[in-house]
């Protein structure tokens, strides 16, 4: 596609973007919030929760169900880029987050994706992850694959590799300055210590849309019984971390953590991840859990802990505000009637 003379800056697009979503109005469902943003609508010390919305709950769009959410991104103009991960990407009006376009996604066979991590790129192009083979591949804004990234040997799904199908690339995000590229998996692989999940990086090479290549891989230490389906980075390079999980009967798990890497060691020379010294794991502090956040009038399908809480698994940082960050998060509805398409409105302090 062609590309802008002067591409917006991020600031400026995050800019956008949060003022349009302050403006939603209409989506909002507490009262107003107060100049403290964590004042009230208290989930922890550091995270608030502003609003949430069902408005697409079980809604369909030019013919297309809308939901399946699992991943989040802010498009160069303001709106929101939103990955289904039944092979369809929709873009959502910034403001009233309506769907006003979706666009089919495939592999190079034709055959549907399962898509789960999404990146908008500095040229507008589309960075998707798939959680099957596991592939990352770089769309056209109409859909049309333009490269493949390549992956370990060791992350790709068995027989091939050491990972398990359905349990590899969830989150996908872009760090700051745009030349590194970061993958997380959801699962740990054969051979690693449960609980412990690898991500992988990759470099740009070249100028500012040169192509990646492989970079560093990093070790993250989940919860008991929680994977990891999305992360975003910050403005300063560290990283927020979603962890979630499912227990039948009692409801969702949804943990926020902020995450630094930066000091971590470089696993992509181990060949199992146990625990041993010498191998300092990425650093994670506890923001909220998802089951302390006031519900807000919020309704559940099925039992959870909390009635706000579903399957969370998208995740953008739309803007600043007040010392910290505005977050947006979306759960995968599954097409399941007992599960909803709900948007998270969210303050952080991180």
């Amino acid at each position: 596609m062609r590309l802008r003379r002067h591409p917006r800056s991020l600031r400026t697009v995050l800019t956008t973007l949060t003022a349009g979503l302050a403006a939603a109005t209409c989506l909002t469902a507490a009262g107003p919030a107060t100049a403290d943003p964590l004042a009230t609508n208290a989930c922890s010390p550091t995270v608030s929760l502003d609003r949430f919305s069902d408005a697409l709950d079980k809604t369909t769009y030019d013919g297309t169900f809308v939901g399946n959410f699992s991943a989040l991104a802010v498009d160069r103009n303001g709106d929101l880029a939103a990955l289904s991960d039944r092979s369809s990407l929709f873009t959502l009006d910034r403001r009233t987050l309506s769907p006003t376009s979706v666009v089919p996604l495939a592999d190079e066979t034709g055959a549907a994706l399962d898509s789960e991590g999404l990146v908008v790129d500095r040229d507008g192009t589309r960075l998707v992850s798939s959680e099957t083979e596991p592939s990352v591949r770089r769309y056209s804004r109409d859909g049309r694959i333009l490269d493949r990234l390549p992956v370990p040997a060791a992350l790709q799904v068995t027989p091939a590799g050491r990972a398990t199908a359905n349990q590899t690339f969830e989150g996908l995000t872009l760090l700051p300055g745009g030349r590194t590229l970061l993958a997380s998996m959801e699962y740990a692989i054969s051979g690693d210590s449960t609980g412990i999940v690898r991500w992988q990086t990759w470099e740009r090479k070249g100028g500012p849309f040169g192509p990646f290549v492989l970079g560093a891989q990093y070790a993250y230490r989940t919860d008991t019984n929680l994977g990891v389906p999305e992360v975003a980075a910050t403005p300063d390079g560290r990283l927020l971390v979603l962890e979630r999980g499912f227990t039948a009967g009692v409801g969702n798990t949804v943990r926020l953590y902020l995450a630094d890497p930066r000091h971590a060691t470089d696993t992509s020379g181990v060949e199992n991840l146990t625990g041993q010294s010498g191998v300092r794991l990425v650093k994670k502090t506890l923001l909220a859990d998802m089951v302390n956040c006031p519900s807000l009038g919020a309704t559940a399908k099925q039992p959870q802990p909390n009635p706000l809480l579903d399957n969370i698994e998208g995740m953008v940082i739309t803007g600043r505000t007040h010392g910290g960050l505005r977050v947006l998060l979306v759960s995968d509805d599954n097409q399941n009637a007992v599960q909803t398409t709900r948007f998270y409105f969210l303050r952080v302090r991180a």
